[in-house]
Protein backbone atom coordinates (compact mmCIF):
# COMPACT_ATOMS: atom_id res chain seq x y z
CA UNK A 1 0.00 0.00 0.00
CA UNK A 2 1.74 3.49 -0.95
CA UNK A 3 2.23 6.08 1.88
CA UNK A 4 -0.55 7.90 3.03
CA UNK A 5 -1.28 11.11 5.20
CA UNK A 6 -4.38 10.79 7.04
CA UNK A 7 -4.86 13.17 9.81
CA UNK A 8 -7.81 12.51 12.59
CA UNK A 9 -9.53 15.33 14.34
CA UNK A 10 -10.69 14.79 18.22
CA UNK A 11 -14.11 16.95 18.04
CA UNK A 12 -14.50 20.07 20.59
CA UNK A 13 -12.06 20.43 23.18
CA UNK A 14 -10.75 23.13 25.77
CA UNK A 15 -13.88 25.48 26.98
CA UNK A 16 -15.56 23.68 24.13
CA UNK A 17 -16.43 20.35 26.00
CA UNK A 18 -18.92 19.33 23.22
CA UNK A 19 -22.24 17.74 24.48
CA UNK A 20 -22.55 16.81 28.01
CA UNK A 21 -23.89 14.40 30.13
CA UNK A 22 -23.95 13.93 33.58
CA UNK A 23 -20.35 15.07 34.16
CA UNK A 24 -19.42 13.20 30.78
CA UNK A 25 -18.26 15.47 28.51
CA UNK A 26 -17.54 14.67 24.35
CA UNK A 27 -14.60 15.84 24.71
CA UNK A 28 -13.00 13.50 26.26
CA UNK A 29 -14.41 10.70 24.81
CA UNK A 30 -13.10 12.18 21.13
CA UNK A 31 -9.64 12.59 22.07
CA UNK A 32 -9.53 9.18 22.96
CA UNK A 33 -10.78 7.64 20.43
CA UNK A 34 -8.74 9.45 18.00
CA UNK A 35 -5.76 9.33 19.37
CA UNK A 36 -6.40 5.29 20.01
CA UNK A 37 -7.33 5.03 16.09
CA UNK A 38 -4.33 7.15 15.09
CA UNK A 39 -2.06 4.74 17.06
CA UNK A 40 -3.33 1.38 14.96
CA UNK A 41 -3.02 3.40 12.19
CA UNK A 42 0.30 4.56 12.32
CA UNK A 43 1.17 0.38 13.30
CA UNK A 44 0.25 -0.27 10.15
CA UNK A 45 2.25 2.19 8.26
CA UNK A 46 0.24 5.11 7.72
CA UNK A 47 1.40 8.85 8.68
CA UNK A 48 -1.27 10.17 10.91
CA UNK A 49 -1.40 14.13 12.18
CA UNK A 50 -4.07 15.28 14.53
CA UNK A 51 -5.57 18.49 14.51
CA UNK A 52 -5.08 18.34 19.00
CA UNK A 53 -3.64 15.50 20.82
CA UNK A 54 -4.27 17.84 24.03
CA UNK A 55 -6.92 19.25 25.65
CA UNK A 56 -7.29 22.66 23.43
CA UNK A 57 -9.89 25.08 21.76
CA UNK A 58 -10.25 25.27 17.98
CA UNK A 59 -12.61 26.56 16.08
CA UNK A 60 -13.78 24.31 13.19
CA UNK A 61 -12.66 26.53 10.59
CA UNK A 62 -9.05 25.93 12.37
CA UNK A 63 -9.48 22.60 12.09
CA UNK A 64 -10.45 22.77 8.86
CA UNK A 65 -7.18 24.84 7.88
CA UNK A 66 -4.61 22.96 10.33
CA UNK A 67 -6.24 19.63 7.99
CA UNK A 68 -5.09 21.61 4.83
CA UNK A 69 -1.74 22.81 5.65
CA UNK A 70 -0.73 19.53 6.68
CA UNK A 71 -1.04 18.28 3.06
CA UNK A 72 -3.21 15.18 4.21
CA UNK A 73 -5.35 12.62 2.14
CA UNK A 74 -8.16 12.25 4.05
CA UNK A 75 -9.74 13.70 7.50
CA UNK A 76 -11.79 11.69 9.81
CA UNK A 77 -13.34 13.61 12.88
CA UNK A 78 -14.89 12.05 15.44
CA UNK A 79 -17.56 13.17 17.75
CA UNK A 80 -20.60 11.95 19.93
CA UNK A 81 -23.90 12.65 19.14
CA UNK A 82 -26.60 14.06 21.82
CA UNK A 83 -30.39 14.72 22.22
CA UNK A 84 -32.74 16.70 24.14
CA UNK A 85 -33.91 13.66 26.43
CA UNK A 86 -31.68 10.96 28.04
CA UNK A 87 -32.06 7.48 26.60
CA UNK A 88 -34.29 8.91 23.26
CA UNK A 89 -31.69 7.49 20.67
CA UNK A 90 -29.04 5.26 19.98
CA UNK A 91 -26.47 4.74 16.79
CA UNK A 92 -23.84 5.29 15.23
CA UNK A 93 -23.97 7.76 12.02
CA UNK A 94 -21.36 8.64 9.70
CA UNK A 95 -21.26 12.16 8.27
CA UNK A 96 -19.76 13.77 4.62
CA UNK A 97 -20.47 16.71 2.16
CA UNK A 98 -22.13 14.66 -0.24
CA UNK A 99 -22.65 10.91 -1.28
CA UNK A 100 -19.97 10.55 -3.53
CA UNK A 101 -16.45 9.45 -4.14
CA UNK A 102 -13.86 7.59 -1.88
CA UNK A 103 -15.32 9.51 1.14
CA UNK A 104 -18.55 8.16 0.59
CA UNK A 105 -17.49 4.87 0.32
CA UNK A 106 -15.02 5.24 3.76
CA UNK A 107 -18.39 6.39 5.68
CA UNK A 108 -20.08 3.27 4.70
CA UNK A 109 -17.39 1.08 5.42
CA UNK A 110 -16.40 2.89 8.92
CA UNK A 111 -20.21 2.53 9.80
CA UNK A 112 -20.50 -1.01 8.38
CA UNK A 113 -17.85 -1.63 10.92
CA UNK A 114 -19.26 -0.60 14.16
CA UNK A 115 -22.26 -2.07 13.34
CA UNK A 116 -20.71 -5.37 13.30
CA UNK A 117 -20.14 -4.88 16.79
CA UNK A 118 -23.67 -4.46 17.78
CA UNK A 119 -24.27 -0.43 17.53
CA UNK A 120 -27.29 0.63 15.61
CA UNK A 121 -26.46 2.22 12.53
CA UNK A 122 -28.14 5.42 11.41
CA UNK A 123 -27.01 5.87 8.25
CA UNK A 124 -24.48 8.24 6.43
CA UNK A 125 -26.00 11.70 5.79
CA UNK A 126 -25.12 14.49 4.02
CA UNK A 127 -24.28 17.49 5.66
CA UNK A 128 -22.68 20.40 3.28
CA UNK A 129 -22.81 22.91 5.79
CA UNK A 130 -20.36 21.12 8.67
CA UNK A 131 -17.31 23.49 8.52
CA UNK A 132 -15.12 20.71 8.80
CA UNK A 133 -16.64 18.79 5.67
CA UNK A 134 -17.19 21.98 3.78
CA UNK A 135 -13.69 23.77 4.24
CA UNK A 136 -11.17 20.81 3.59
CA UNK A 137 -9.78 20.07 0.68
CA UNK A 138 -9.28 16.06 0.99
CA UNK A 139 -12.10 13.46 1.32
CA UNK A 140 -13.57 14.28 5.34
CA UNK A 141 -15.62 12.37 7.00
CA UNK A 142 -17.38 12.45 10.55
CA UNK A 143 -18.23 9.93 12.66
CA UNK A 144 -20.60 10.64 15.08
CA UNK A 145 -19.62 7.39 17.90
CA UNK A 146 -23.15 7.05 19.75
CA UNK A 147 -25.29 9.31 21.66
CA UNK A 148 -23.44 10.68 24.67
CA UNK A 149 -26.91 10.69 26.58
CA UNK A 150 -27.64 6.76 25.99
CA UNK A 151 -26.90 4.62 28.93
CA UNK A 152 -26.96 1.71 26.22
CA UNK A 153 -23.87 3.71 23.57
CA UNK A 154 -21.69 5.11 26.87
CA UNK A 155 -21.98 1.03 27.64
CA UNK A 156 -21.01 0.13 24.58
CA UNK A 157 -18.28 2.82 24.02
CA UNK A 158 -16.48 2.17 27.21
CA UNK A 159 -16.59 -2.30 27.35
CA UNK A 160 -16.13 -2.02 23.66
CA UNK A 161 -13.27 0.64 23.00
CA UNK A 162 -10.76 -1.50 21.58
CA UNK A 163 -12.90 -2.68 19.38
CA UNK A 164 -14.36 0.02 18.54
CA UNK A 165 -11.02 1.64 17.25
CA UNK A 166 -9.54 -1.65 15.66
CA UNK A 167 -13.06 -1.78 13.68
CA UNK A 168 -12.86 1.53 13.00
CA UNK A 169 -8.89 1.64 12.05
CA UNK A 170 -9.73 -1.72 9.70
CA UNK A 171 -12.00 0.29 7.88
CA UNK A 172 -9.90 2.99 6.91
CA UNK A 173 -7.24 0.72 6.04
CA UNK A 174 -9.61 -1.31 3.67
CA UNK A 175 -10.75 1.33 2.05
CA UNK A 176 -7.13 2.71 1.27
CA UNK A 177 -6.88 -0.88 0.00
CA UNK A 178 -9.56 -0.38 -2.52
CA UNK A 179 -8.28 2.60 -4.02
CA UNK A 180 -4.95 1.11 -4.88
CA UNK A 181 -6.37 -1.73 -6.40
CA UNK A 182 -8.28 -1.77 -10.17
CA UNK A 183 -11.70 -3.22 -9.97
CA UNK A 184 -13.30 -4.45 -6.81
CA UNK A 185 -11.93 -5.76 -3.94
CA UNK A 186 -13.61 -8.84 -1.88
CA UNK A 187 -12.94 -9.60 1.52
CA UNK A 188 -13.09 -13.62 2.84
CA UNK A 189 -12.69 -15.04 5.99
CA UNK A 190 -10.10 -17.73 6.01
CA UNK A 191 -10.49 -20.85 8.47
CA UNK A 192 -7.39 -23.09 7.28
CA UNK A 193 -4.72 -23.39 5.32
CA UNK A 194 -3.73 -26.58 4.70
CA UNK A 195 -0.73 -28.78 2.41
CA UNK A 196 -3.32 -32.00 2.62
CA UNK A 197 -6.13 -32.03 0.59
CA UNK A 198 -8.21 -34.02 2.94
CA UNK A 199 -7.72 -32.26 5.71
CA UNK A 200 -9.18 -28.92 4.01
CA UNK A 201 -12.18 -31.21 2.73
CA UNK A 202 -12.44 -32.15 6.02
CA UNK A 203 -12.62 -28.09 7.29
CA UNK A 204 -14.47 -27.54 3.94
CA UNK A 205 -17.98 -29.94 4.01
CA UNK A 206 -18.17 -29.02 8.16
CA UNK A 207 -18.37 -25.42 7.43
CA UNK A 208 -20.52 -26.35 4.67
CA UNK A 209 -22.93 -28.43 6.46
CA UNK A 210 -23.58 -25.91 9.35
CA UNK A 211 -24.64 -23.47 6.39
CA UNK A 212 -21.51 -21.13 5.95
CA UNK A 213 -20.66 -20.08 2.60
CA UNK A 214 -17.46 -22.03 2.12
CA UNK A 215 -14.99 -22.66 -0.62
CA UNK A 216 -11.64 -24.10 -1.26
CA UNK A 217 -8.87 -22.54 -3.07
CA UNK A 218 -5.93 -23.96 -4.54
CA UNK A 219 -2.83 -21.62 -4.09
CA UNK A 220 0.68 -21.97 -3.66
CA UNK A 221 0.67 -25.36 -2.82
CA UNK A 222 -1.51 -24.91 -0.06
CA UNK A 223 -5.32 -25.53 -0.05
CA UNK A 224 -7.31 -23.00 1.50
CA UNK A 225 -10.49 -23.06 3.31
CA UNK A 226 -12.47 -19.61 2.99
CA UNK A 227 -15.65 -18.06 3.29
CA UNK A 228 -17.78 -15.85 1.97
CA UNK A 229 -16.51 -13.14 -0.17
CA UNK A 230 -17.82 -9.52 0.85
CA UNK A 231 -17.36 -6.07 -0.55
CA UNK A 232 -18.02 -3.97 2.50
CA UNK A 233 -15.22 -5.07 5.04
CA UNK A 234 -17.74 -4.63 8.23
CA UNK A 235 -19.61 -7.96 6.56
CA UNK A 236 -16.33 -9.47 6.02
CA UNK A 237 -15.66 -8.85 9.94
CA UNK A 238 -19.63 -9.72 10.83
CA UNK A 239 -18.64 -13.03 9.37
CA UNK A 240 -15.16 -13.68 11.22
CA UNK A 241 -16.96 -12.87 14.33
CA UNK A 242 -19.39 -15.44 14.09
CA UNK A 243 -16.33 -18.00 13.44
CA UNK A 244 -14.71 -16.88 15.68
CA UNK A 245 -17.56 -17.51 18.15
CA UNK A 246 -18.34 -21.48 16.65
CA UNK A 247 -14.48 -21.92 17.74
CA UNK A 248 -13.35 -21.34 14.49
CA UNK A 249 -9.28 -19.56 14.10
CA UNK A 250 -9.71 -17.09 11.12
CA UNK A 251 -8.33 -14.52 9.78
CA UNK A 252 -9.53 -11.93 6.98
CA UNK A 253 -7.87 -11.72 3.56
CA UNK A 254 -8.11 -10.51 -0.02
CA UNK A 255 -6.46 -13.07 -1.80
Amino acid sequence: MPEYKIILDAGHGGADPGAVHEGRQEKDDTLRLTMAVGKILEDNGVDVEYTRTTDVFQTPFQKATIANQSGADYFISFHRNSSEKPNQYTGVETLVYNKSGIKYELAQNILGALGELGFREIGVKERPGLVVLRRTNMPAVLVEMGFINSDKDNQMFDEKFDEIAQAIASAILGTLNEEDVEGPVYYRVQTGAFRNKQYADQLLYELLDQGYPAFLLNENGLYKVQVGAFLQLGNAIAMEQKLRDAGYTTLITTS
